[in-house]
This record gives C-alpha cells, structure tokens and sequence, in this order.
C-alpha cells in the first residue's frame, strides 16, 4: 500500500425534500449573493427551481442566474460566468443539475478570482490559489463531481477536453434527494452507470499489492450497482434503487476507493476525445472503450482482471484457466453494457476510423510533441491508444 492523505470536506445532506434546505445551507456558509447555475428548462418544469429560488428568498439571499449548461460543459459559457460573478458581486456558486452544471461552476469558481485565463489552469494545470465556494443540488448521479475535486471543460474552438484535479475545488457541501432522478431518461440512467462505474474501475484496477480494503469497497459498490442499475431501466421511480445509486455515484469519486494504489486513469482521457470532436454521451463512450482497454491489458496484470471477474462479474471456472475466467469477465461487462443499453462500438454512436490516429496522438500529448503515455496497468502510448480504438471501432 502507497502513504495517502484523505480528507473531503463536502458535506452531503441526503434524502427526501433536503433540497429545501438550500437557503439556509447557504447562509451557514456566508454566501450573501448567488450565481444559480444550471442547464435547460427541466428543473423547471419539474418545479425545482421554484423550490430552490423559494428557499433561497426566504434565507434572504439574492441570486442571479446563468443557464445553458449542456453535456461536456463549454468553455464558452464559463467566461460567461466569471464575467457576471464578477459584474454582479457574487460570492456563491450554487449548480442544479449534474456534472456538467457542476463542473461548469467549479471552473467559473476558480476563474472568477484569478486574473489568468482560466483554460490555462485546465491546458497546463495551474495551481489554484483560491475559488468561489461552490455547492450543488444534484439532479443526475453519474459524475460524482457533487463530492470530487475535478472539473473537465471543453474547449469548443479547439476540440479539445482537459480535466482540472484540486483540492480547492470540491463543493463545500451537496444536496442528494434521490426523487428529483425520477423523471430522468433511460439513456441518461446507463450513461451515469457507465460513468460512475469507471470512476471506481479507474481506480480498482492498479498494479499495487496489499490494497485488501480498497479492493473490496471498489468490488462492493461495482455489484451495488450492477444489481440496482436494472432495477432502475424497468422502473425509474424506484427510490431505493436511486438512493443506492445515488450513493454510489458520490463514493465513486471522492477518492475513498483509490486510496492507498497507484491508480490507472486511461479510459477517461481516452474517451475526453471522442466527446471533445463528437460530442458524444461521457458514459457512452466509456461503456465502449473500457472492454476494449481490458482486452487490450489484461494479460499485464493477469490476477487483477482473474479477481474483477470472480469478485465483480460473478465468474466460475478453474484457476488453472485464469485468462479465459479474466476473458469472461471482460465478455460480462460488455453485456452489462449493452444490457442497460449502452452501445458497444464506435461504430455505434457514428464514429468512424477516419480520427483515430488524431485521437490517440492528442490523448496522450504526442501530437504537441510532449507525448506522456496514459494508465498504469500497462503505459499506454499513442500506438497503443490507437490499436484500443481500433479495437473498439467494431465488432464482427
């Protein structure tokens, strides 16, 4: 095991009606006027907003307003932020919604006090000095950006997707109430599966002994939801299916599951690509790329993938036969996937070949001429990135 340290400071208030506690939350934490951020039009349809905008006047807190958060959140709209945090003298962020609100505020948070432009902290990883305190009311578990110290924002002139990891940025608390998920699409249900299960996959999959306890609390919340997930595709109002879910999400990304092992984080930059040129769903391409990584690697660290199958995916068979228990387990993955369904080839979300070699030479720096390679199961380079996508273009 590798020395950490751990701390999250975010506080998660959890359960029905929580979210009308927002006003009084916020004057705890001094805000005296809010940025409210969020996306579309459904939170007002669903009356959310009416709740949250309530809570908040009966707290005596003002607020203004930024909408137009869409999946794999803009850059654009980030400057737009800092500028009327800035004209409006706001000293709060609040984001209703799920990832993207959320990554969306963090990135405005940090830019509102800085005067660097704030793609350079995500371009080139600049620490941060200082944010906005930002807190969230969580209308999509998938992220986990609600408890996490990350934000990825896309540059829409450039086509590119960079993540920012820092302490300073993780929201100082979150509001959960597992019925504002009911009316979620199904589409949008498995693309949060297919997120939050990589986060904890990220994380399991390490080439560091001794992590007993890490390894079973990534097992135990993988099988959590490998077991609610289709609950929730039959019946999406099923609260204790989402209150499961839910929690999941949120553990996955606080670090609590990587502690102690080097981690491999591949998968995630790998697909940043496909959604920074083709705007696809995060999870869908996630749910793609993460089997054919596995196919890819698996043979680096045989009794790693031998232990996802049998303690995850359910897996007899004899351990004198470890690859073709590893290869089962990697064979039930995909059909979780597409079970729930996620697509299972590029070919599938309409990417074609014509990329690939653009895309892995950008995932792992080479086509700026600072090529560091990805993952720590077995470094990937940008060859080796091409022959996952290759791999994961189609399927005969």
């Amino acid at each position: 095991m590798l020395n950490f340290e751990f701390l999250v400071p975010t506080k998660l208030i959890f359960g029905r009606d929580a979210q009308h506690q927002v006003g009084e939350l916020v004057k705890k934490y001094r805000g005296t006027k809010v940025l409210l951020h969020y996306g579309g039009g459904s939170i007002k349809k669903s009356g959310l907003y009416d709740q949250v905008t309530n809570s908040l006047k009966k707290a005596g807190i003002a607020f203004v307003e930024l909408s137009g958060v869409v999946p794999n959140p803009r850059l654009k709209l980030v400057y737009e932020g800092i500028d009327l945090c800035r004209k409006e003298g706001v000293d709060f962020i609040l984001a209703v919604g799920g990832g993207s609100a959320i990554d969306s505020a963090k990135a405005i948070g940090v830019g509102v006090c800085t005067d660097t432009d704030i793609w350079d902290f995500y371009e080139k990883g600049l620490p941060v000095a200082r944010t906005l305190p930002v807190a969230t009311i969580l209308t999509i578990p998938a992220a986990g950006s609600e408890t996490s110290k990350s934000s990825v924002i896309t540059n829409e002139e450039k086509n590119m997707k960079y993540g920012l990891d820092v302490e300073e940025i993780r929201p100082v608390f979150s509001i959960m109430n597992p019925e504002l998920f009911f009316t979620l699409p199904l589409n949008q249900i498995a693309n949060g599966v297919a997120d939050m299960m990589s986060h904890i996959m990220e994380r399991y999959f390490t080439n560091t002994l001794s992590t007993d306890l890490t390894d079973g609390l990534c097992e135990a919340t993988l099988k959590t939801i490998i077991k609610n997930a289709p609950i929730l595709i039959r019946d999406p109002k099923n609260y204790d299916a989402w209150a499961q879910i839910g929690h999941c999400g949120s553990m996955a990304h606080t670090d609590i599951l990587g502690l102690g092992r080097a981690q491999e984080w591949s998968c995630h930059p790998m697909e940043h690509e496909l959604s920074a040129i083709y705007d696809i769903a995060h999870g869908a391409g996630l749910a793609i790329l993460t089997p054919a990584w596995m196919e890819y690697v698996y043979n680096e660290n045989l009794p790693m993938f031998v232990q996802f199958a049998v303690n995850v995916m359910g897996v007899d068979g004899s351990f004198r036969e470890p690859e073709a228990i590893a290869r089962e387990g990697i064979r039930r993955l995909r059909d979780f996937f597409t079970g729930i369904g996620l697509p299972e080839t590029l070919k599938d979300v309409g990417i074609g070949t014509d990329k690939l070699e653009y895309m892995a030479r950008k995932s792992t720096g080479a086509e700026y001429g600072r090529e560091k390679p990805l993952g720590a199961i077995k470094p990937l380079y940008w060859k080796d990135v091409l022959e996952v996508y290759k791999s994961a273009a189609f399927r005969d």
